[in-house]
């Protein structure tokens, strides 16, 4: 049997139907109609998962020659002589090939192994979601995702999230997005980062209603070596209202008193926040 026919066979013994199989793969159901038609053959990745599907080896699926169901080797157009044997081509069927196979079983293995990464999801539940969810895959969609009222990974959704792409409530890595983002490139009610964008901004560039940063741009109040926005402190300024800051001459009280009567409504701890990002310009 070809690739296409052992899938084919593999699924209905299986039980599956090719959208089931579909969905376990992460893949449309036209794609395994392709595949058992033979129009099309999958990827490496695809391979492996659906070795791992059927319990079978990726040699078996790979090799016309090679049957499931008796293990053997069966070249085309040999004949078993008297002894069993095909035309004398090989004296020991079970013994053929035994270290080649064995060492591409393992290459298999660190393959699937590297493919697959780490995955944990905690039994815990809360409202559905697992309590922890870890995943550090290799593989892209909605399999390479950690979900999860803490979730860690390459790319992780939850309340709080850690990972290079992350999302939620408290979300910390490369990119985050969140009430809560601290990362190189972060967006959220309160963000942190390289570039930071949000209701308050803090980052080495921060756009903002309230932003501190080098370089900082605030609707309402900019804190930074280069700051713009309504009020705006910095040793590089532009706004309706301006502090210069000279270094070892402004003190923080005259920020303090200068931010009192600009924005005289702006909450206390946020008001001594930003004059403690500026006497660090």
């Amino acid at each position: 049997m070809n690739l296409a026919e052992k899938l084919m066979v593999q699924r209905k013994k299986s039980g599956m139907s090719q959208e089931q199989l579909a969905d376990r793969l992460g893949i449309t159901r036209q794609s395994v109609s392709k595949w058992e038609a033979g129009s099309s053959v999958p990827e490496i990745s695809k391979l492996v998962a659906l070795s791992e599907i059927f319990k079978v080896s990726l040699d078996y699926l790979l090799k016309d020659y090679l049957d499931e169901e008796n293990g053997g080797f069966q070249p085309k157009g040999a004949l078993p002589d008297e002894d069993g044997d095909r035309n004398g081509i090989y004296s020991n069927i079970s013994n053929i090939n035994e270290k080649p196979n064995s060492q591409l079983e393992e290459k298999v293995d660190e393959l699937t192994r590297y493919i697959k990464g780490y995955r944990y999801v905690s039994k815990t539940k809360i409202a559905g979601i697992p309590l922890v969810s870890i995943c550090f895959s290799r593989r892209f969609g909605r399999e390479g995702i950690a979900r999860g009222i803490i979730a860690i990974g390459n790319v992780a959704i939850g309340v709080v999230s850690l990972g290079a792409m992350s999302l939620g409530v408290f979300s910390f890595g490369a990119l985050a997005a969140g009430l809560l983002a601290i990362g190189s490139f972060a967006v959220g009610l309160a963000a942190w980062g390289a570039l930071a964008v949000g209701v308050f901004a803090f980052g080495a560039t921060a756009i903002g209603i309230y932003s501190a940063g080098v370089t900082a741009f605030g609707k309402e109040i900019a804190v930074g070596v280069s700051a713009a926005g309504k009020t705006a402190i910095g040793e590089t300024v532009k706004g309706e209202h301006c502090l210069l800051y000279e270094r070892g001459v402004t003190t923080r009280l005259q920020i303090e008193q200068f931010l009192k009567s600009t924005n005289p409504q702006l909450f206390k701890p946020l008001r001594d926040l930003l004059a403690a990002f500026a006497m660090h310009i």
